[in-house]
């Protein structure tokens, strides 16, 4: 019998004058961006920490500490390609990832179908596996006062048949 995994991930920054912000690999064009150790792309830390725990395999920070120099300023899609090769060698593919954005700034919706491609791309899948929206918090709490960025993932991992 196929088995199936499911996991969540969540992430969130804090906005910050002079840093970028990227969300889905996609540099968006803002006035503050997203502070953190790595490039703090909040859509990819969701997704990779989604994939880890559907595999039961931790968290981002487990294997990708921020003690660790080498993950300084590093561009997110290595730690979602890190997760996915994982899924391969544990004998299962990803069938679909549900991405929600969460917080009042940006506006996603100009963006959605982009970052929608730039994710699938990333995570080597077909654009209808993947979900991106958002959601507002309709102005509640640090992610209303617009002081940082949040993400929730879902995904789903398929058992690979490997017997053809």
């Amino acid at each position: 019998m196929k088995s199936f995994r499911i996991g969540q991930g969540f992430d969130v920054h804090r906005f910050a004058d002079g840093c970028p912000l990227k969300i889905c690999g996609v540099t968006l064009s803002a006035d503050s961006g997203l502070e953190g150790h790595s490039d703090a792309d909040v859509g990819l830390h969701a997704v990779a920490d989604a994939i880890f725990g559907a595999l039961a395999r931790g968290d981002l920070g487990e294997h990708f500490p921020e003690s660790d120099p080498r993950w300084r300023d590093a561009d997110s899609s290595v730690f979602v390609a890190r997760a996915v090769a994982l899924a391969v060698s544990e004998g299962f593919a990803l069938a679909n990832c549900d991405l929600t954005i969460v917080g009042d700034r940006p506006r996603i919706a100009p963006h959605r179908d982009h970052l929608r491609e730039s994710l699938a791309r990333i995570l080597g899948v077909s654009a209808r596996a993947v979900s991106v929206k958002a959601t507002t918090t309709e102005g509640l709490g640090f992610l209303g006062r617009e002081e940082g960025l949040g993400a929730i993932a879902i995904v789903l991992l398929s058992e690979v048949d490997r017997n053809g």
